[in-house]
């Protein structure tokens, strides 16, 4: 008995996590000189989605890559082109990336602390009047005697540089010009 002329050395290869294909899908792709392209694997026609456009020359990568994704494994291509030269090829997947991880969630917010209100009054308002309260960041409405009470955070009336307010009544034209309390 004839004892092999070689010896296999290094490690055993790793196992493939996708079995290799004993045949390759054979995908042929006959473009018409108007651009139009059919395409078949393994004899059976490869069709656009429903109501999309037929296939065309410019849509050639987009259906190796529809289809090497589709079979997860390398890809026996032909191209009959309309002058009648024929490409042959072998078409291989790309490379699966792996995603980015998601983003970590923000941390939750910390507990709330209620915000400090300040007060402002002001007289001489038409009921029901809408009132601005400069630095215009809110609106307030005049009670029935003319009067508003404005609730403001302290975050906004420290807006105000001079810490003056604006109350200012826009169908009366009544302006009061306070101090938050």
């Amino acid at each position: 008995m004839a004892r092999p002329r070689y010896k296999r050395t290094g490690p055993e290869p790793e196992p493939r996590d996708e079995p290799v294909p004993v045949s390759l899908p054979h995908v042929v792709m006959d473009i018409a000189p108007d651009g139009r392209m059919t395409v078949t694997v393994d004899g059976t026609p490869y069709e656009p989605e429903p109501f999309a456009l037929a296939w065309r020359r410019e849509d050639f990568a987009r259906v190796l890559d529809q289809l090497t994704a589709q079979h997860r494994s390398p890809l026996r291509v032909e191209v009959h082109e309309a002058d009648g030269t024929t490409f042959t090829d072998i078409i291989t997947p790309s490379t699966r990336r792996r995603p980015q991880p998601e983003p970590a969630p923000p941390p939750p917010p910390s507990r709330q602390v209620m915000p400090e209100l300040v007060t402002l009054h002001g007289e001489g308002f038409v009921p029901g009047e809408d009132v601005g309260i400069a630095i215009v960041i809110a609106h307030g409405d005049a009670a029935p005697d003319g009067t508003i009470r404005a609730l403001l955070t302290a975050e906004q009336a420290n807006a105000s540089p001079t810490r003056e307010i604006v109350l200012l009544g826009r169908i009366s034209g009544t302006l009061t010009i306070g101090h938050p309390e």
